[in-house]
């Protein structure tokens, strides 16, 4: 789309931090990079399909579905997605579910119990162990439901191994006690799970976070001249701005 190459063009990046600042950085000897959201003043969504009910599948056919005047300040793959990239868990659009919660224990890593849903609402945003949510049924606008948990309540997963040798390229999201604070981040080399909850747990220092998916992990951050592409994804996180709130 000619406004998404005007805008990579000139390096054009949200101004001030004002809705998602996103950086590089290391941690115990790793690259990682990690987009921080301002829940309340944030327009953060979850994206499937588009109008016509195709799922939307890159970053760039979404950022090519928004009207003139808004562009995509960040965004991430947000949940893990069958063949035909349908939501493998829950899945909530602007409040309308497409798929149910799923609270049983199973292969892979999304069964790897606890895992978890992540919960948006206008001003605050939560990361639930997916059984809580159940019993609890809280009203999410958007939600994504994935696994394993990273961190729970300051804890790391207790399936997790320092010295594990299960190495991948890795995202995932985490939220801070009050809600306002999301931080979405993304392993730029292989780790293990017991580094990249650590990522959440002592260098952002937020109580709970959630695993989103590993080899087809993707981060579009115009911030930091990023448009990850590959094989069509499934859900897509982001954060939407009116671009005269972008500048250089």
């Amino acid at each position: 789309m000619i406004r998404s190459a005007i805008l990579a063009l000139f390096g054009l990046v949200v101004s001030n931090a004002a809705f998602a600042s996103c950086t590089s950085f290391e941690f115990d000897g790793a690259d990682f990079s990690a987009c921080e959201v301002d829940v309340p003043a944030a327009d953060l969504r979850l994206w499937l399909r588009n109008e016509e009910g195709e799922v939307f599948g890159s970053f760039t056919r979404l950022n090519s579905s928004l009207p003139d005047g808004q562009s995509i300040a960040f965004a991430m793959n947000a949940g893990m997605f069958h063949d035909d990239r349908r939501p493998v868990g829950l899945y909530i659009e602007d409040g309308a579910q497409e798929m149910r919660v799923v609270t049983s224990e199973g292969p892979g890593n999304f069964g790897l119990l606890p895992n978890g849903v992540l919960c948006v609402n206008d001003d605050r945003a939560q990361v639930i162990e997916s059984r809580n949510y159940a019993s609890a049924l809280p009203e999410c606008r958007f939600a994504t439901q994935s696994g394993p948990m990273l961190v729970i309540d300051g804890e790391l997963h207790p399936r997790f191994l320092e010295d594990s040798s299960s190495l991948n390229f890795r995202n995932g999201v985490g939220v801070d006690e009050t809600g306002t604070r999301l931080v979405a981040v993304i392993s730029d080399q292989a780790v293990n799970f017991h580094h990249f909850a650590r990522v959440f747990r002592d260098h952002f220092d937020l109580p709970n976070a959630l695993f989103l998916d590993g080899r087809v992990s993707r981060l579009y951050a115009p911030e930091l001249g990023r448009s990850d592409f590959g094989f069509p994804i499934g859900p897509i996180l982001g954060v939407v701005v009116d671009e005269d709130a972008l500048g250089g």
